[in-house]
C-alpha cells in the first residue's frame, strides 16, 4: 500500500473547540447585532441563565473587509456581515480571547445558513483557533453544544420575542408623529425596562399585563397624526432586521419622514414551526418531533391572537395573523416553497399591500438565491393582485454603496408621494 493510501484520513471533530458546560462561567459570547428590537430582551434571558452575553454593534467598512477576507465571494452577505463582525470584534483587544465563544442562530432549513457553523469555524480557525461557535437551533443542527435550552429558557424566549415586536410596532408607529422629539425613545427605554423585570419577578408570562403597560406607555406619547408614506420592509431575515445588514434602513425611512412597517419577529418563528408540519403534510416526513411542532404552532399562535386582540382596542394597528399572511401565500405561492424565508416573502408584501402598506422595500442580499425567486419572483403577482402596490428589490452585498441604495428608495419614495398627493 502506498504512502499516500496509508495516511490517516483526518478526524476533523477535533479540529475546532467545542462550548462546554463548564464555559458558561468563564466566556463572553458574543452575538451579532441582528435583532436589535428583541436581543435587549432575549440577552437578558441568557443572562439570567449564567450566560455572559454581549450584541456586537461594531460596522462600517472594516467589518465587511474582515468578512470578505475569510468568505467566498460566493456566500450569502449575512454570512460575510456575521463573521466580519466577530473577527473585527476580537481584533479590537476589548476581549480576551481565551475566554470568548460566538453564537449563531439556525433554522435549519435549506438555506445555506444551514452551513453557517462550518464556514464560522474555518474563518475563526484561521486567526482565533481557541474561540468556539455555538449554535441555537431548535432542528438538531448542533448537538455538541454547551448552550442547554430547556423548557422554561424556550418559554421566555417566545415572549421576549412577542414583547419586542410590540415595542418595534408601536415605536415605528409613534415615532414619525411624536410632538416632542425623543419621547419614543423614552418609552421604549421605559418599555424594555419593565419587561426586564417582569422577567426578573417571573411575571413575564402574564402577556396582558404586560402587553397593556407597553400599548399604554406608548399611547401617552403626544402625536399629531399627519399624514406619513408608510413603507414596509419584507426579505431576506438578516437583511430586514439588521441594522448592518440593511445599512440602518429603518433610520433612513424615518429620517425621510416616513413611517417603517417591519413584519414580526413571530410571524417568523411560526413560519419555521408550519413549515416542520407541512413537511409532514406534503413530503410525509413525519417524526417524533412532529407532534411538538403541531403544539408549538397552536401555543404561539394563540399567544399572538390574544396580542392582535389587544392591539385592536388601541390607536396601533395590529400584528399580520399568521393565519391571513397563510392564505395570502397560498394566493401566490405554494407553501411547500420553503427555501429561505420562501412563501413568508410574499405572505407580507400582500398582507402589507392590502393593509394600507402599498410601498415596500423587499431586501435581497447577494447570494441568497430563494429570496431573490421568492421575492421578486412574485412581485409582478403581487402587483396584479393589489396594482396600487409600490415594490422595490434592493440588493445589500459588499459592492453595493449605501448611496445607490438609498438612491433607489427615493425613487420609490418619490412615486409615493405622487400617490399620497
Amino acid at each position: 500500500m502506498s504512502e499516500k493510501t496509508s495516511r490517516p484520513v483526518a478526524d476533523f471533530t477535533d479540529a475546532y473547540p467545542v462550548f462546554t458546560e463548564e464555559m458558561k462561567a468563564t466566556h463572553t459570547i458574543l452575538v451579532p447585532d441582528m435583532l436589535p428590537w428583541h436581543f435587549d430582551l432575549l440577552t437578558h434571558v441568557m443572562r439570567q441563565e449564567g450566560y455572559k452575553v454581549e450584541v456586537l454593534h461594531n460596522e462600517g467598512r472594516a467589518v465587511i473587509d474582515e468578512g470578505l477576507k475569510h468568505v467566498h465571494n460566493d456566500t450569502c452577505f449575512p454570512a460575510l456581515c456575521v463573521i466580519g463582525q466577530y473577527l473585527d470584534a476580537l481584533k479590537s483587544g476589548k476581549y480576551d480571547v481565551t475566554k470568548t465563544a460566538v453564537l449563531i442562530t439556525q433554522t435549519g432549513g435549506g438555506c445555506r445558513a444551514s452551513n453557517y457553523l462550518p464556514i464560522i469555524r474555518k474563518a475563526l480557525r484561521a486567526e482565533f483557533p481557541a474561540v468556539p461557535v455555538i449554535s441555537l437551533n431548535f432542528s438538531g443542527l448542533e448537538k455538541e453544544s454547551g448552550l442547554r435550552l430547556n423548557l422554561g429558557f424556550i418559554k421566555k424566549l417566545a415572549y421576549c420575542i412577542l414583547y419586542g415586536d410590540v415595542i418595534m410596532t408601536c415605536f415605528n408607529q409613534t415615532r414619525p408623529y411624536e410632538r416632542t422629539a425623543g419621547e419614543s425613545a423614552k418609552a421604549r427605554a421605559d418599555c424594555v425596562q419593565f419587561i426586564r423585570s417582569a422577567l426578573d419577578d417571573g411575571s413575564f408570562a402574564r402577556l396582558e399585563r404586560n402587553t397593556g403597560y407597553l400599548l399604554e406607555r406608548f399611547g401617552a406619547v403626544p402625536i399629531e397624526k399627519t399624514p406619513r408614506i408608510k413603507v414596509g420592509i419584507v426579505g431576506e431575515i438578516y437583511v430586514k432586521y439588521s441594522p448592518l445588514g440593511n445599512s440602518h434602513l429603518e433610520d433612513f425611512l424615518l429620517a425621510e419622514g416616513c413611517e417603517p412597517v417591519v413584519p414580526a419577529l413571530i410571524d417568523f418563528i411560526l413560519y419555521c414551526v408550519a413549515n416542520n408540519l407541512n413537511d409532514a403534510k406534503f413530503y410525509g416526513k413525519r417524526s417524533l418531533s412532529t407532534p411538538v411542532f403541531a403544539f408549538a404552532y397552536r401555543w404561539l399562535y394563540g399567544k399572538q391572537k390574544a396580542v392582535i386582540r389587544m392591539m385592536q382596542k388601541t390607536r396601533f394597528a395590529p400584528l399580520h395573523d399568521f393565519k391571513t399572511l397563510r392564505r395570502h401565500a397560498d394566493e401566490v405561492i405554494n407553501q411547500g416553497v420553503k427555501m429561505g424565508e420562501g412563501w413568508l416573502i410574499p405572505a407580507e408584501m400582500a398582507a402589507l399591500a392590502e393593509s394600507g402598506t402599498e410601498n415596500i422595500v423587499c431586501t435581497q442580499p447577494f447570494g441568497c438565491l430563494p429570496n431573490h425567486i421568492a421575492g421578486k419572483g412574485a412581485m409582478r403577482v403581487i402587483k396584479t393582485r393589489y396594482p396600487r402596490a409600490n415594490i422595490v428589490p434592493v440588493d445589500y452585498d459588499p459592492s453595493a454603496t449605501r448611496v445607490n441604495q438609498e438612491n433607489r428608495i427615493k425613487l420609490m419614495l418619490a412615486t409615493a408621494r405622487e400617490n399620497l398627493g
